[in-house]
């Protein structure tokens, strides 16, 4: 089978060089070119276009036997040329033409003429009839060479110098003989010079005119000519005249006619190739190099002139490469959806594999009377045996049914599942949804579609957009397929897997959803279901077709698959499958699936009419055929086969007709000669002995080593492997390299296997492999699985072979040896000559490529995505066994989770995360199920801009790295990877979560609607079992499991259950017929039938009701101790020796506890009374009863303190002394807790922490259980009721429900406050404590999974009381300070992150101020100023009758102003609060000038500047001319003098105010307005922020005196300026994706210089306060009272070294939150200053 593209539909990414030159005179060049040139222009396009580069290069073994002869040459000059994406020659000509070679074959006729001419010259032939015999199996018949004669790809046997020139002379005579004769032909007119021009070329002028004659006109060969002037010396040229014998009269007469190597070489620069420049667009470089006469062409100018060359071809291949434009191929392909993408290679690997069908099958008629069937609701399934062809006949089928239905359009799906690695259930519907979708949406509407309802609600109408509407430069799919009638739909020619333009302007349509990450099952389905029942008709049928799925591995998936797809069928679906007939369960599965179908009589009569399915049997094929197949392919190699070996071939076809084994028999018989001694053992019997007799003849003609690892390598990669891949990984491996290096001899430093060698081998195998798409790229896979088979038996056998080939290709695709990287050898060396060989660790560059997850680009935020390595690097890391590396080093990897996200395979990479194959082996489960459900609930915006996931990563990872450690180096390499790109806005501080992200939610895909559960419970282990109101059962096993329906099967019946309870490690289950089973889950999963504990061993029963629902049960020491509903008895089962026991009690039992031991039962009953019995002797030894006699609810045992506590219905509190056993129980305590008597609905005992919860509808409240006093009572919010509640992990929090409430509260137990709202998606049904987790069990069935520590942290996150108002930061920026309009100013720590002071007050306050020297803290409260030492906390003043509404400190911190507008504004001193001055009027907006000398602020429209000093009005500016008001101003810290001023008009203006002088600039035009409250003005006077309307931000650029405007994606609500005039920070209402029902508050920063936007970071609630620092960080203080920081990370903030700081403060902070409460700095009891 040919790769050309007349024969693949698979579009090569690889530039494919052939190297033409002449071996002899090209050493030192060639050898430059492949170690400098190459590897450097290979990366760099990989990086840059995305392409590879390979050189091939036939001579690079400097032993002549490896040289291929010209057939090869040719076949690898073909490939190239057809393969290859650019440019495929690179030929050097240099000035010498050398030597001709011996003619592999030669025509019967013509080697006759040969001998007849020179025999009758007298020339001697005898050598040449010698070497060269007749061959009737060529085509035409012909003289071939035989050996040793013949050039051998593998290494000939070590043979001495003597014998080598012998060797050498010989051939060099036949060369003559053959000139002679040919030259005696030509004279006497017998041949032409044409075609005796053949004999004396040589392997250079030969390849050339192969390559170049007669070829398209199109810039995609380079030649260099190279002309020596003076090349041979004086030396050189005597040694030639002496070796230059006169030769005989007669001779130079006969030889007259041939031309001499210098005429050849001539006519081939200076003829040949002149002509091809113009007609065939050839780029010729010619060089001259003129060379001393007396020396020559030295080696000195050899190097000269290779260096020069190396530079001049790397430039000249560079440029040809790029202008080629191959970068369209593949530009953002990776950034689209990977389902389109996965469609695109479905059908190039079908259109691939209906180019093997090769001989014609009778079944093919079958399955076309099936197509074109109407009414037919049952699938076809084609069935046979290994090697039947199913796959190949079902893709020709596919290309021809359009021509079968030419009153209809079909739409023909083919879905191989062998193209899947890991083939889930939701990945093939989700896959088909997509295909459907969009094939009937492309094939109806190309530019717009028409609306589909597709969802389960009518009034939810979801759009259709079509995913390949979009442009681009990609060469379609219809130039691939040129040479060849298309019979697919014509939408594939717009295929080019650029999936980076799809937009959907509904995320709720059906390509959006089916690529959910959470999207389960069922909904799935449904959404198959209703595309099935929608897009089909009769005018446009639907084909589907499944080849491959009886080759999962895993049963079970195969069954699931099976059991997703809609029955019956559809009108207007048909449905094929292919099945080997030995796997009886998948036709069984197809059975079940499809039971109510039968097939109508009128289906073809070959097939077989199985119930549930049309079954074609596909049987061997017809011999003739595959003899006429054979020969056909024999001829098209120029082979055939004699008679008697002909009869052979029959045989052997009638052993064993399949196409396949055709296929390899003439691989066989093509090595036949027509005297070979073949025999019936000559040929294989079967396809896998032929498979393996082929790979015999390879390690003969090779080398075993690189024929082993070849194969190997291909049968273990996860989807094939590039032919890129194939030679660096033979290089890397020891073994194959280990055969280049000359024994005894020290190798290169860089070393590689050489190209051609792979490539011959690729040659010999390429009727087996096939060229497939695989993420963009060609890799080459096996034509048939039977080739895995045979390889892996034969090369495979252990599990430590297979791990380390899939180690190898771990490391391959790791990197670890690119860029430059040595890999050691152990190779053998001498270390003297006369010593023996010692095996040396030597290091050798094998120069592979690198593998980068994302290549790097010109632009910092552009990039392709290694999708080879995203696929291959992980499943080798797996089978090798490196678990440590596959979930430390890349599934907790900031770099592959972008690659995947990028790539298109989000929920990929979600499968991953979560996945618990091999779960023993990983360590950090809940790390990785946390980054798992941050990315599903980021899917949507991910989805639609991934270059967002670092900050969204950062900022949902942030609050939990003291709970999660190790994911610290995850944030890490966000920050790293930011300063690699060289800016971005990062997270310094975190703000208080208002929510926890699950680290798991599950849904349960229920077979029918509305079922909600009935109840649910869970072990101490975290396994937790759910009861469904239709009977069913599920069980969920604990974080990184998926829900598992149970069933149990009693009398051929399926139970339905009506209970499920817990306790320890048992799990009892109550059945609808009331039986019961037990499960231990610590023991293999086996459910235990208890016998009736309501049966006395007389067959009586105890209980008179016809049915009992179990109320609960308790296990310990293995006995249960089980109790029912309004029942008075008790009966303890035996595990062991399945006895039962009855214990009868005074009234019903409502609960139920024992000692530690088992020794004693303590039942709690419905009167109020607790019974304690002996459990041995079944005695009671006595009982107590509380004074109100409700109901017992809870019974706690305190063994230590032999205290007994028991909790009735209404809450209340009873401890006994139960010290005696012999006597009844002792009152000690009762405690009411008064108000309303609402019955208990839960409670939680916390022993670890000695509190007690107890929930009732109307409040919840805390006890301590050490004391049994009441802790604290909170009441249910008004008009709304509990309905449970929890304690946290540390107890300083409580979770509760609340009815008609779909969120679980978390309160803080220590203020009251309600400080998280847990989503839990549906209305809760229960909620569930572990020992690490909390889980809400859904009324659907639906769980959510919390982590407790996550829950803790949040709960516990640093905030203060109410929304921050004001946020004030010290010049340092280390330090800053919050108020909250309550009696405290918040001092903050950023090196920790807390507070770490509040300063109180004896009123709320209203303003604050910090000194520019970080001395004093000045606040305003009720009136009255507070002046605070800062370090200390000192209140030093407190300062009363101001009646200040402002205060402002000086810039040389020596006084304060305090401003009112009801009085007296007055200037004091800092130092000791007398006053200075007073200021008569008021001034609006005032500010204190830079050097401290006024405060300038608006009155009545003018600028007013006061005296500090003395405080009168000395200073005035006033817009008389024009009567216009100043709307807003600002000082200029760096210039000082200056006063920058916006009047109402737009009127910008400068005031010295000083010197009172005004200088009007400019005016602004209307849409520049300026707006008072937004104005603001950078400290060096650059820039000035106007205004934030309708969603841009306006600013005055009077640097430059131009107006700008960024536009942001919504209104801003918050604008600010930095100091510096670098940046400016806004927040703005957004929404981030289509399914966002509201905006979400998003912070941004752009530089102002050119807009460009430094990163952005969605805020998760209300901000209402943003402050910009010196520092350039960015403070935003919400409404909760938590306060974020962010930094912008290329400018001045070190956020590595403030993480450095955090872990020195470790110890600190993983304190409990309440050990580490802020001090409290309290005020002057009374004011020490009063103004008058």
């Amino acid at each position: 089978m040919d790769w050309s593209p007349s024969e693949s539909s698979c579009s090569s990414s690889c530039v494919k060089l052939y190297l033409c030159s002449n071996p002899e005179d090209s050493v030192v060049e060639r050898r430059a070119l492949r170690e400098s040139v190459f590897p450097k222009l290979r990366e760099q396009c990989r990086n840059t276009l995305g392409v590879d580069v390979r050189l091939i290069d036939p001579f690079e073994s400097s032993d002549p036997s490896r040289w291929p002869d010209e057939y090869t040459r040719q076949q690898l000059i073909k490939e190239c040329r057809e393969s290859s994406v650019g440019p495929f020659l690179l030929a050097l000509v240099g000035h010498q033409y050398g030597t001709a070679s011996l003619p592999a074959q030669v025509e019967v006729s013509e080697f006759q003429l040969l001998l007849q001419e020179g025999q009758q010259a007298g020339v001697s032939t005898q050598e040449l009839e010698r070497v060269y015999q007749r061959e009737e199996n060529t085509i035409p018949p012909s003289y071939c060479l035989r050996p040793p004669h013949r050039d051998t790809c593998c290494a000939q046997a070590e043979v001495n110098e003597e014998e080598e020139s012998k060797m050498k002379a010989k051939e060099e005579e036949l060369r003559k003989v053959f000139q002679t004769t040919v030259s005696l032909c030509v004279h006497n007119g017998r041949m032409t010079p044409e075609r005796a021009h053949s004999y004396y070329r040589s392997a250079l002028d030969a390849d050339l005119q192969f390559a170049l004659d007669k070829r398209p006109r199109r810039r995609r060969c380079l030649v260099y000519v190279h002309k020596v002037v003076n090349a041979e010396g004086e030396r050189e040229k005597r040694e030639m005249d002496l070796q230059l014998q006169p030769q005989s009269e007669a001779a130079t007469s006969d030889l007259k006619t041939a031309p001499t190597d210098g005429q050849l070489l001539s006519e081939l620069c200076d003829i040949f190739l002149p002509g091809l420049i113009t007609s065939r667009r050839l780029l010729v470089y010619t060089f001259t190099t003129e060379c001393d006469c007396r020396h020559g062409y030295t080696t000195a100018r050899r190097r000269g002139y290779a260096k020069s060359l190396c530079q001049q071809v790397y430039s000249d291949l560079l440029g040809l490469i790029d202008s080629l434009n191959m970068s369209d191929a593949r530009e953002e392909v990776q950034l689209g959806d990977a389902l389109a993408r996965e469609q695109g290679e479905q059908e190039e690997l079908c259109d691939t594999l209906s180019r093997l069908y090769g001989v014609t099958r009778p079944e093919e008629q079958e399955i076309r009377a099936y197509v074109e069937q109407s009414g037919q609701h049952c699938p076809l399934v084609v069935t046979g045996g290994p090697c039947a062809g199913k796959t190949v006949l079902l893709a020709h089928c596919a290309q021809q049914m359009k021509s079968w239905l030419p009153d209809s359009d079909p739409v023909v799906i083919p879905y191989f599942c062998n193209l899947q690695q890991v083939l889930s259930p939701k990945h093939l519907l989700s896959s088909l949804c997509y295909q459907i979708a969009s094939r009937y949406h492309s094939d109806s509407s190309p530019k717009q579609g028409p609306s589909f309802y597709l969802g389960s609600d009518p009034d939810d109408l979801s759009c259709i957009t079509n995913p390949r509407d979009y442009k681009s430069n990609c060469s379609p799919a219809s130039v691939l397929y040129s040479h060849h009638e298309r019979t697919t739909r014509e939408h594939v020619s717009d295929s080019n897997l650029n999936l980076t333009t799809i937009q959907f302007p509904d995320c709720r349509g059906p390509h959006s959803d089916i690529m959910k990450p959470d999207i389960s099952l069922s909904e799935l389905k449904e959404r198959l279901s209703s595309l099935l029942s929608l897009l089909p008709s009769p005018k446009q049928p639907l084909v589907l077709i499944l080849d491959g799925l009886d080759q999962i591995e895993s049963n079970f998936i195969c069954s699931q698959i099976i059991e997703s797809l809609p029955s019956p069928l559809l009108p207007g679906v048909k449905l094929i499958f292919t099945i080997s007939s030995s796997r009886t369960h998948v036709l069984q599965a197809i059975k079940l699936r499809y039971p109510q179908c039968s097939p109508p009589h009128c289906v073809s009569e070959g097939s077989e009419k199985e119930s549930g399915y049309v079954c074609v049997q596909l049987g061997l094929a017809d011999r003739k055929e595959c003899v006429k197949m054979l020969a056909s392919l024999l001829t098209s190699s120029g082979r055939r086969v004699t008679s008697g070996q002909q009869a052979l071939v029959n045989r052997a076809l009638t052993s064993c007709c399949l196409t396949l084994y055709a296929r390899l028999l003439h691989v066989h018989t093509s090595l036949w000669y027509s005297d070979s001694d073949v025999t019936e053992s000559s040929l294989p019997e079967g396809v896998h002995a032929s498979i393996s007799a082929l790979l015999d003849h390879l390690e003969q003609k090779h080398g075993s080593s690189i024929v082993a690892r070849a194969v190997s390598y291909l049968t273990l990669s996860r989807t094939g492997l590039t032919e890129a891949e194939l030679a660096d990984l033979l290089s890397n491996d020891d073994e194959v390299l280990s055969e280049y290096v000359q024994q005894g001899e020290s190798p290169s430093s860089t070393m590689r296997v050489p190209q051609i060698d792979v490539e011959r081998l690729l040659l010999d195998l390429r009727g087996f492999l096939i060229r497939r798409k695989s993420v963009g790229s060609c890799v080459l896979v096996w034509v048939s699985r039977h080739f895995k088979l045979v390889v892996a038996r034969r090369y495979l056998g252990t599990h430590e072979a297979r791990r380390e080939i899939h180690s190898e290709m771990a490391d391959y695709f790791s990197g670890q040896w690119g860029c430059g990287n040595a890999k050691p050898l152990l190779v053998n060396q001498k270390s003297e000559p006369n010593k023996d060989a010692v095996q040396t660790k030597i290091y050798i560059d094998r120069q592979p490529s690198s593998q980068p997850f994302v290549f790097t680009s010109l632009s910092k935020d552009a990039g392709q995505v290694n999708l080879r390595k995203v696929l291959e690097f992980p499943y080798h890391l797996q089978q090798s066994g490196r678990w440590e590396e596959l979930e430390c080093g890349l599934l907790m990897s900031l770099g592959f989770h972008q690659a995947m996200v990028r790539a298109g395979l989000l929920g990929d990479l979600v499968t991953m995360l979560e996945g618990d194959q091999e779960s023993s082996q990983f360590q950090f489960l809940r790390e990785r199920l946390l980054l798992a459900s941050t990315l599903k609930s980021s899917a949507c915006l991910l989805q639609h801009t991934p270059l967002q996931l670092p900050t969204v990563m950062e900022s949902s990872l942030f609050p939990y790295l003291e709970v999660f450690p190790e994911l610290e180096g995850y944030v890490k390499e966000i920050r790293q990877e930011r300063g690699k790109r060289g800016g971005g806005l990062g997270v310094a501080l975190c703000p208080a979560p208002s929510s926890v992200p699950p680290i798991q939610r599950l849904k349960c895909d229920a077979e029918t609607k509305d079922v909600s559960v009935a109840e649910a419970a869970g072990t101490e282990c975290g396994i937790v079992a759910g009861i469904m109101d239709d009977g069913s059962v599920w069980i969920w096993k604990g974080p990184g499991c998926g829900v598992v329906k149970v069933s149990l099967s009693c009398e051929q019946k399926e139970l339905k259950f009506a209970g499920v309870k817990c306790s320890g490690r048992f799990m009892l289950l109550s059945t609808q017929c009331s039986k019961l089973f037990l499960w231990d889950v610590t023991d293999p999963e086996m459910f235990l039938q208890v016998k009736d504990p309501l049966e006395t061993e007389f067959g009586q029963k105890l209980s008179q009701k016809t049915t009992s629902k179990i109320e609960g049960f308790v296990g310990c020491q293995r006995k249960l101790f089980m109790w029912w509903k309004d029942e008075s008895f008790v009966s303890v089962l035996n595990i062991s020796s399945e006895t039962l026991t009855h214990f009868q009690c005074q009234s019903s039992v409502t609960c139920l506890v024992c000692s530690s031991n088992g020794f004693y039962m303590y039942c709690g009953e419905e009167k109020g009374t607790v019974s304690i019995f002996d459990t041995d002797s079944s005695r009671l030894l006595g009982s107590c009863t509380n004074s109100n006699h409700n109901a017992v609810t809870l019974i706690i045992i305190c063994e230590d303190k032999r205290e007994m506590a028991c909790v009735d219905r209404t809450g209340n509190v009873t401890v006994w002394d139960v010290a005696t056993k012999t006597q009844p129980p002792r009152l000690v305590k009762e405690r009411f807790i008064g108000g309303k008597s609402n019955n208990v609905i839960n409670t939680d005992n916390s022993k670890e922490i000695e509190m007690l919860l107890v929930c009732q509808s109307h409040q919840v409240t805390l006890w301590d259980t050490y004391d049994w006093e009441m802790w604290d009572q909170f009441l249910a919010p008004k008009g709304r009721a509990f309905t449970q509640a929890v304690l946290s992990q540390d107890g300083h929090l409580f979770l509760a429900l609340l009815d008609t409430c779909a969120l679980v509260l978390v309160w803080k137990v220590s203020t009251g406050e309600c400080v998280l709202s847990l989503e839990a998606n549906k209305q809760p049904h229960a909620l569930l404590k572990m020992a690490s987790d909390v889980i809400c069990v859904a009324r659907d069935g639906c769980l959510t999974v919390w982590d407790s520590e996550m829950i803790g942290a949040a709960g516990t996150s640093p905030k203060v009381g109410c929304g921050v108002k004001e946020v004030m930061v010290e010049k340092t920026g280390e330090w800053f300070y919050t108020s909250d309009g309550s009696e405290a100013v918040w001092r903050w720590s950023l090196e920790t992150g807390f507070p770490h002071a509040n300063f109180l007050h004896d009123g709320p306050v209203e303003k604050l101020c910090l000194s520019p020297n970080n001395i004093h803290l000045v606040t305003l409260s009720a009136g009255e100023i507070y002046i605070w030492l800062m370090e200390t906390g000192q209140n030093t003043m407190r300062i009363s009758g101001t009646r200040a509404t402002d205060i402002l400190i000086t810039p040389n911190n020596n006084f304060g102003v305090s401003i009112t507008n009801r009085g007296l504004s007055r200037v004091w001193k800092m130092a000791n609060g007398t006053i200075v001055c007073s200021i008569h009027l008021y001034l609006s907006n005032a500010k204190v000038s830079p050097e401290s000398t006024f405060l300038i602020g608006c009155r009545h429209g003018d600028l007013i500047a006061a005296s500090l000093w003395s405080g009168s009005i000395s200073k005035r500016f006033s817009c008389v001319e024009s009567s216009e008001n100043v709307v807003a101003f600002d000082t200029l810290s760096e210039h000082p003098d200056f006063v920058v001023v916006m009047a109402a008009s737009g009127a910008v203006y400068t005031w010295k105010v000083a010197e009172e002088t005004v200088c009007r600039h400019f005016h602004l035009p209307y849409t520049f307005q300026c707006q008072p409250q937004d104005f603001q003005m950078s400290s060096n006077g650059n820039y000035a922020l106007l205004s934030t309307d309708n969603g841009a931000i306006k600013l005055l650029d009077l640097s430059q005196v131009r107006l700008c405007s960024f536009k942001a994606e919504g209104p801003v609500i918050k604008a600010c300026l930095d100091e510096t005039g670098c940046f400016a920070a806004y927040i703005s209402l957004e929404k981030t994706c289509t399914c966002d029902l509201l905006a979400r508050p998003i912070l941004t920063v752009v530089q102002l210089t050119d807009g460009e936007r430094v990163g952005s970071v969605g805020l998760s609630k209300k901000p209402l306060t943003l402050v910009v620092c010196k520092q350039q960080r960015v403070f935003v203080g919400f409404e909760d009272g938590s306060v974020g920081v962010y930094a912008v990370s290329d400018v001045t903030l070190n956020l590595e070294e403030l993480v450095r700081c955090r872990e020195n403060l470790n110890d600190e902070l993983k304190q409990c939150p309440f050990d580490r409460a802020p001090f409290s700095w309290l005020p002057l009891a009374t004011p020490n200053i009063t103004w008058p």
